[in-house]
């Protein structure tokens, strides 16, 4: 497959590194000659130094024959610019764009979009992404991680191992005799900094964070088992009342249980106009980091803040302060990876990455055949796939035991005629079941081999 990735940032550079990986034949575009060196010194990747929009830069870039354009550039007009050159002076067939402006988005969804006049196939929104994965840290507010699959029948927990975890020095292997009914499995574990595939015999120990792939009505279950409470979230502040902010008190708002929120908005044009957008949400106009207003928004009683603000520093800060103030939970978007580590020493239970969360989503619409979903764990490290098995797969037919995955690859769970099953050895995998697995970045190409996808490309 030949794809030209345009823009060389880090949602740019992540997913050139995910495909060229692959054995895709990439090329990168970037204004900026110091990014596409980058890319091009560390990746396999050819690189084009110029204007992603410009028809020539494109030429230059083997638009003529290229099967797909990802604009990810940091502008919304150079993005959507960009698609049109694809269509109209090179017919690349498929057209993935990033937009930022809710302005743009509304039209795209509303009567005003016609896709012959903006030709995107598909519209990526990083506000909307990091929306839906504070929505998602919420509902698992023990979490450092979470996302959903198979339709919400499934979820994938990141948890860390602490003092109080019952499992701890329990080879793995033991926690399926000890907890049978349980439908859980543990895929990843992160120790000292690095993250692997465990295998039956290996243990938990203080401090790893492991990754679970559990069934959606296990959750509360699996929390107790490994050490963690399972809390309801009713009073949630928001620090930050912007794109994001917004978003998620919207979402808030329309859930059928009830939750209080309220959002701490430093700029007060923003914080009117999210004043106006939402029905029940209190607004306070105010920096999030003063003591006396996280005291008037009732920091103390909340269930959990989240600090959203588009200032990584800001958004540890006040969690860090929200915290000391007895808020017993603490989200803060964070763009920059090199920060993630301050996290466990500053006490702030999650983080989400704006984007991690983008490339995800940016590769669940660009993976092969029946791939279904794919989510992006850590700087890259791994992805758990979620796809239909068919008949061409080497796994169809075969059980679980018999199947020669590599090591850095774990079966988390198997839909079969609609209902989640654990995957036990004797399991036999079928044609038309959808199947979840774990698999270290360096073993994507064999994974891809054992589905049988990359023969399907859209």
């Amino acid at each position: 497959m030949k794809v030209i990735i345009c823009g060389a940032g880090q949602v740019g550079w992540q997913i050139a590194r995910h495909l060229s990986g692959e054995r895709n034949d990439v090329t990168v575009v970037d204004n900026n000659a110091e990014l596409v060196r980058r890319a091009t010194d560390s990746l396999d990747v050819q690189g084009i130094a110029g204007f992603a929009s410009y028809p020539d830069i494109l030429s230059k870039a083997g638009a003529r024959d290229a099967d797909m354009i990802i604009a990810a550039t940091h502008s919304d007009e150079v993005n959507m610019v960009t698609c049109q050159v694809a269509h109209s002076v090179f017919s690349i067939p498929r057209k993935i764009a990033r937009l930022r402006s809710q302005s743009y988005l509304d039209a795209i969804y509303s009567d005003l979009y016609r896709r012959d006049h903006m030709p995107i196939d598909v519209v990526i929104s990083p506000e909307k992404e990091v929306a839906d994965a504070a929505l998602q840290r919420l509902s698992a507010p023990s979490a450092f991680d979470t996302e959903t699959f198979f339709d919400g029948k499934a979820q994938l927990l990141g948890l860390e191992i602490e003092e109080n975890c019952p499992v701890i020095n329990t080879p793995l292997r033991q926690l399926t005799d000890l907890f049978s009914t349980l439908r859980s499995i543990v895929v990843g574990v992160r120790r000292e900094g690095t993250l692997f595939a465990p295998e039956a015999q290996d243990q938990l120990f203080v401090g790893d964070q492991c990754y679970i792939f559990c069934h959606v009505d296990d959750v509360g279950r699996t929390m107790e088992i490994f050490g963690k409470t399972h809390r309801t979230q009713e009073r949630v502040v928001l620090i930050g009342g912007g794109n994001v902010g917004l978003a998620v008190a919207q979402a808030l708002e329309k859930r059928t249980t009830r939750v209080r929120a309220k959002i701490i908005e430093k700029n007060r044009s923003i914080a009117e106009f999210a004043a106006d957008a939402l029905e029940r949400t209190i607004v306070l106009h105010g920096d999030g980091l003063d003591r006396a207003l996280l005291s008037e928004a009732n920091i103390d009683r909340a269930d959990a803040v989240l600090a959203v603000t588009d200032d990584d520093k800001t958004n540890m800060l006040a969690a860090v302060r929200a915290k000391a103030a007895g808020c017993p939970m603490a989200v803060a978007l964070i763009n920059d990876p090199t920060l993630v580590p301050l996290m466990g020493p500053l006490g702030i239970d999650a983080y989400i990455n704006p984007r991690a969360t983008t490339v995800s989503s940016i590769l669940r619409h660009i993976r092969h055949g029946r791939v279904r979903s794919v989510y992006s764990i850590g700087d890259a490290e791994a992805e758990m796939i979620e796809a239909e098995v068919l008949s061409t797969s080497p796994l169809a037919g075969q059980l679980i035991r018999d199947v020669d995955f590599p090591e850095g690859v774990l079966v988390g769970g198997i839909l079969k005629d609609g209902k989640l099953l654990r995957p036990t050895g004797k399991l036999r995998i079928e044609e038309g079941d959808v199947i979840a697995l774990f698999t270290m970045s360096a073993d994507v190409p064999e994974v891809e081999r054992l589905l049988q996808v990359s023969i399907d490309f859209f």
